[in-house]
């Protein structure tokens, strides 16, 4: 299946006032961003900087990716955008596991 790299940033009603998960609606995000990486389709997932997340995506295009993440409660509360999807070819990988 294909893997894509989702690029996400904070939208103008974000309040940079109020830590991440101090923002309205932190516990509903959390529970939908959770359910998509516990059925696969999140690989792995967050901050990128200060300002974007990155997500490894496995989907079969880029239109389910907009489709799934349309239903993120931040995306129409103006919290989250998408910035950019970019399908990625694995060339490399390293054996064992990832631990941050």
């Amino acid at each position: 299946m294909p893997v894509y790299v989702l690029i996400r940033e904070r939208g103008p009603r974000w309040d940079a006032s109020r830590g991440m998960r101090e923002q309205d609606a932190w516990d509903e995000h959390a529970s939908f961003m959770e359910g998509l990486a516990e059925e696969g389709f999140i690989f792995l997932g967050g901050p990128l900087g200060e300002h974007q997340v990155m997500h490894i995506v496995v989907a079969d295009s880029e239109q389910e990716i907009v489709e799934r993440l349309a239903a993120d409660p931040w995306e129409p509360m103006g919290l989250l955008r998408n910035v950019s999807i970019e399908r990625w070819h694995i060339l490399l990988r390293a054996t064992g596991t990832l631990e941050a």
